[in-house]
C-alpha cells in the first residue's frame, strides 16, 4: 500500500510504499536507535518519493557509515534512513505515516543493533520484544 507521510512540521512531505503493512515494524537496540525511539516499517528503494521539502533534511551517519539516517531540519523529526542490514530498504518512520501511530501495534520486534548480524551477531538479528497495553 502507499502512504501519504510528513514530518512534525509539515515541511517534508513523502510518499511510501509499505510492502508488507505494518508487519514490517521493527525497532532497534543500537545506541542511536535506543535514543531515538522510532518504529520503522520497510519499504524499498524506489517505493519512497520525497514529494516536498527535500532540501529541508539533513543526513546523519555513525560508526559504519552504512545507514542513512534523514530528519527534517525544522521540527528535527527522523523520517527515514537506507538500513544497513539491507540498503535495498528504507525503514521509514511509522508514525510520520497518515492516520498510524506506534501506539496500535501491541508487539514490536527489537532488533540487536548492538550485535548486528553483519558484525557477527545472531543471524535472526532479534534482541527482543516490546509491548505496548492501552489502558483506556
Amino acid at each position: 500500500m502507499k502512504y501519504n507521510a510528513s514530518c512534525h512540521c509539515g515541511t517534508v512531505r513523502f510518499t511510501a510504499e509499505i510492502t508488507d503493512g505494518m508487519a514490517s515494524a521493527r525497532r532497534c537496540d543500537c545506541s542511536f536507535c535506543t535514543m531515538r525511539g522510532a518504529v520503522a516499517v520497510s519499504t524499498p528503494l524506489d517505493g519512497l518519493t520525497i514529494t516536498q521539502g527535500a532540501d529541508n533534511l539533513t543526513l546523519y551517519q555513525f560508526n559504519t557509515r552504512a545507514a542513512e539516517h534523514y530528519f527534517c531540519k525544522t521540527c528535527g523529526i527522523y523520517t527515514h534512513h537506507r538500513r544497513r542490514s539491507n540498503p535495498n530498504e528504507y525503514g521509514v518512520n511509522m508514525a510520520c505515516l497518515d492516520g498510524h501511530t506506534p501506539f496500535e501495534l501491541t508487539e514490536i520486534i527489537v532488533h540487536d543493533g548492538q550485535n548486528h548480524p553483519n558484525d557477527g551477531g545472531a543471524s535472526d538479528g532479534v534482541a527482543g520484544i516490546l509491548r505496548y497495553e492501552a489502558r483506556r
